[in-house]
Order: structure tokens, then C-alpha cells, then sequence
């Protein structure tokens, strides 16, 4: 019976013990208003802040202000006394000064586009290669060295099957080509339907300059170019054969259709480079347990978006990003303030914890990728990255739907830890009963969403993740996505679940358990 009742005692000051714990929890969660957070994102996502940019003034603004909020909050500048760690980018120019097939003359951005950067080089070859959708069948005993290569891409149909004809390459069609590039062509286009709205999208006129990290020991882009081409670049491609690209594209998915088809093309493309000042903002709380604190927890989002609207005609002005991704740079200040608040009050977190705005998101997650290729604390020691990338807005998903105003994306909780799904999901029953949505938790997504955010970075090194996203809506990437449309209380409320995640893997026992792959 005496160890009935010692048991039976164990377990109630165990509860107690939880009980207090989700009270100071609930205590400093309740820090994380919707009144602050609208202040903080008028200002991010203001016209004077000109779409924060990577490599812009508006950029050096909103860092220089992320900066001055982590020194207000009291949280250490860890880079040798600074807040800003350094990310060496270089802009590269593609110009492409030259493309004709059979001497017709096309132009990038109007008729095809060819992004990234590329050694100098002229291309003048005499044949095409159709290829048709590229699987290994079709490439099989197909010589491609030096060849223009044509290819459809689209996911091959299959019968009963959904088929995938976006632009955005799936995770099969990244195979294929990487397949195509080992066999040496000396070009690749890439004919999809949807590139003529990508053109249009952007006016005719080339984006601006790519980004990329500088890094003196990179090997050059030595891989075939990929020329993104629309269905009128592809027939002047296949005209001599006496079919339409249409026609051989309908052939293709039934039979083997490679063919050499002779057809002249001459392309010449350059590469400029300069070097561009750009700053992660990194904002330290130690943690208060001698045996946990070496241990670090990652609440991470980008401040940068893209920019001024350069369209023609165009009468507002600036892309301001207030739900992209201003809303994760205002959820990671209220949650920064909600800690740090707790820690002033002698309850700040066993764990250390690392807040991080990352730059150059909405370039290829170059901050991101800067950080955990250098990162200031071990990635071995780092326990969870927790990534908000758009949480103010409802996503068209959830327009007409009653739980509009009370779900979120969770993406990649069970990617790589079990525990991290199950802590992710005891924290919303606990504290935020918010729907937990799991539609994009996916890596064979077409979306591609759990790639496309800065938290992939730290996955690719088996960092366990979690993504909070509410999902696009009409004016993703567009000047329409301002502060005006933002639902503050449903941001408040998405940022507290990070909160409350976060205060469990801060203060909890162990780590999670990594226990997944990619």
C-alpha cells in the first residue's frame, strides 16, 4: 500500500509541476498581441522600407531595425559584439547577346528565359535533339554531347494519374535532368506551356540580377544551360521535321519519339559579377542550465522580400511584403520579447536560444544556407529550427472555409524527429487549438514548399524542422500584399503556437530524438 501511495504522490506533484510550467507559459505567451505585432509590421512593411530587397537600402533599414529591437529586448550581439553576420553575395548579369534558330531571332525574357549564371560562351550547333520527356528510355543510346537538346518539361502522363504540367520541375523531373546535364549537351530547353506567363509576369524585362554566395573555392557552373522556352521557341525548334512540337509532345507520351532534327541555333551568353553587402540578424538568449545551455534552439525568419514594382505602367510602386515575409520577422520579435520578458522575471530557458532574420530568402534561402554552411553555433548542438514564413494573411485555400481564421500549415514536423511532430502537436492542444493542417507536409508536394523556406537549410543537415505557413493567396509576390490586409490576431495567435513549441524544446528534459530522413 506504501508504494501505492508514494506512486500515487509522484504523480501529483508531477502535475503540479506541468500545471505551473503551461501557467508561466500561458503567462508570457500572452505577450505576443496582435497591437504589437501591428506595430512592428507598419513599420517593416512600409514604403520606406522599398521591399527590403537583398542588397538594398530598404534591406540595410529593416535589418538595422530587427537589429535595434534584439538590443531593446536585451538579447546578446553575438557576432564579436555585432548583430549582424555577414553573407558574402555576388550579383551576377546574365546577358544572353545571342539566340536564333535558324536565323530566326528570339529574345530573352520575350520569348524564352535563361536564369542563374553561366561561364561566357557561344553555342553554334547545326542539330536538335527532341527527347521527348527524358526518362532513361527515351534517353537510351541517344547521343547528346554538344548537342541543343529538346525537352518536354512536364511529368509523363500516366494513365489514372494526375499529371504534374507545372513550370516548377517535380522532384522525378530534377532527376531527369540532372540525367539529361551528365550526358554533356551544350544546351538544354526546357518547353513548358506555363513560361509564357513567367515572361509575362515580369514584363518582358529580366529580373534583377541573380544572387549567389561568394565562395573563391566554387567550381564554375560548368552544366549545360537550361533555356526555359514556351511552345513558340519549341516549334521554330522542330519545324523541319514537318511536325509542331504539339504533335511530337502528343506522340511522346505513348511512344519513344527522340529524334535528331536539323535545325540551326546560335546563342552567345555573358556573366557579370559584383560583390553586394548583405547581413543575417542574429540575436542571442543563453540558456540558464549549465547541462542544457551548449544546447541551441533556432526560431528563424526572413526579413528580406523582393523588392520595388518595376512593371510597366505600374502604379504602386513598391512590393511590400507584409505577409512575406514581414509577418515571420514580426512573430520572431514578439516571441524574442515574449522570452525575453520571461527571462528578466527569473524564468528564461534552459536551452540557449538563437533568433535569426535571415537575408536572401526570396534569392535561393542564401542566408539560410550562408548560416549553416558557417554557422556560430555547432549544428550538432542545434535542437530544432522553428521557420515562420508567412503567417498573417488566410491562404486561398481557407477563403470560404469556417476555419479560416484559426488553422496553419505545419510542414516538416515529421521529416526528420517523431518527437518534434508529437511536441509540435501537444503544444497546439494545450495552448492555441489552432487546425494543424498537414495538406503540404510533403516532400513529393508539387509546391516543393517544404524546399522553398529557410528551415530546408538546416534539414539538409539533419537539424529537425518545423515550417509555419498559412499558404499563397492572390497577392503572393504581388505590391497588393500589404499591412492593410493583414489578420493581426491570427498572426498573434500562429506566432504563440511557435512560442509555445519553442518554451517546451527550450525547458524540456532531452532533445529530439532525430529519427527520420529527408
Amino acid at each position: 500500500m506504501r508504494k501505492v501511495s508514494l506512486f500515487i504522490s509522484a504523480l501529483a506533484i508531477s502535475a503540479s509541476a506541468c500545471a505551473q510550467q503551461n501557467s508561466t507559459a500561458v503567462k508570457y505567451g500572452k505577450l505576443i498581441t496582435a497591437e504589437d505585432a501591428k506595430k512592428h509590421l507598419s513599420i517593416l512593411a512600409s514604403d520606406e522600407f522599398e521591399g527590403r530587397e537583398t542588397g538594398k537600402p530598404g534591406a540595410e533599414k529593416a535589418a538595422n531595425y530587427i537589429a535595434a529591437e534584439f538590443k531593446r529586448l536585451g538579447l546578446q550581439a553575438p557576432v564579436n559584439g555585432s548583430y549582424f553576420f555577414n553573407v558574402p553575395l555576388t550579383q551576377n548579369s546574365l546577358t544572353v547577346s545571342k539566340f536564333t534558330v535558324n536565323r530566326q531571332a528570339f529574345e530573352n525574357w520575350k520569348d524564352f528565359y535563361l536564369a542563374g549564371s553561366y561561364p561566357d560562351k557561344t553555342i553554334n550547333t547545326n542539330d536538335v535533339v527532341f527527347i521527348g520527356y527524358g526518362t532513361a528510355d527515351e534517353l537510351a543510346g541517344t547521343d547528346i554531347t554538344g548537342k541543343v537538346v529538346l525537352w518536354i518539361n512536364e511529368d509523363k502522363p500516366e494513365e489514372g494519374k494526375k499529371t504534374n504540367t507545372s513550370y516548377r520541375m517535380s522532384n522525378a523531373r530534377m532527376a531527369i535532368l540532372q540525367a539529361i546535364q551528365e550526358k554533356n549537351p551544350a544546351a538544354v530547353m526546357a518547353a513548358n506551356p506555363g513560361v509564357s506567363a513567367i515572361m509575362k509576369r515580369f514584363g518582358g524585362s529580366a529580373p534583377e540580377a541573380r544572387l549567389t554566395i561568394k565562395d573563391p573555392n566554387e567550381k564554375s557552373n560548368d552544366l549545360a544551360p537550361v533555356f526555359n522556352v514556351d511552345d513558340t521557341v519549341a516549334d521554330a525548334l522542330v519545324k523541319s521535321s514537318g511536325k509542331t512540337y504539339n504533335e511530337l509532345k502528343t506522340a511522346a507520351a505513348t511512344a519513344k519519339q527522340t529524334q535528331t532534327i536539323k535545325t540551326s541555333t546560335n546563342i552567345a551568353y555573358t556573366t557579370e559579377m559584383k560583390d553586394v553587402k548583405a547581413v543575417d540578424v542574429v540575436g542571442f538568449m543563453p540558456g540558464s542550465d549549465t547541462k542544457l545551455k551548449d544546447e541551441v534552439l533556432v526560431f528563424s525568419a526572413h526579413y528580406d522580400h523582393i523588392g520595388l514594382n518595376t512593371r510597366p505602367g505600374a502604379t504602386d510602386k513598391v512590393n511590400n511584403g507584409a505577409d512575406d515575409d514581414g509577418s515571420g520577422t514580426t512573430g520572431i520579435l514578439e516571441i524574442a520579447r515574449a522570452f525575453s520578458q520571461a527571462k528578466k522575471d527569473g524564468h528564461g530557458p534552459r536551452r540557449s536560444i538563437l533568433f535569426l532574420g535571415n537575408v536572401g530568402e526570396e534569392k535561393g534561402l542564401l542566408g539560410s544556407k550562408y548560416y549553416t554552411d558557417h554557422p556560430l553555433y555547432p549544428l550538432a548542438n542545434t535542437i530544432t529550427d522553428l521557420n515562420i514564413d508567412m503567417i498573417g494573411r488566410v491562404g486561398e485555400e481557407y477563403l470560404n472555409s469556417p476555419d479560416s481564421a484559426n488553422y496553419v500549415y505545419p510542414i516538416g514536423s515529421a521529416m526528420l524527429s517523431s518527437d518534434l511532430h508529437k511536441i509540435g502537436e501537444d503544444a497546439n492542444n494545450t495552448y492555441t487549438h489552432l487546425k494543424l493542417d498537414y495538406k503540404y507536409d510533403d516532400i513529393n508536394d508539387p509546391n516543393r514548399f517544404y524546399y522553398r523556406s529557410d528551415h530546408y537549410n538546416f534539414a539538409r543537415y539533419g537539424v529537425p524542422i518545423i515550417f509555419y505557413f498559412n499558404g499563397v493567396h492572390a497577392d503572393y509576390h504581388q505590391p497588393g500584399d500589404e499591412v492593410s490586409k493583414i489578420n493581426f490576431p491570427l498572426l498573434a495567435k500562429r506566432a504563440q503556437l511557435v512560442f509555445y513549441t519553442g518554451w517546451e524544446l527550450a525547458n524540456r528534459d532531452k532533445r529530439p530524438v532525430v529519427d527520420g530522413k529527408n
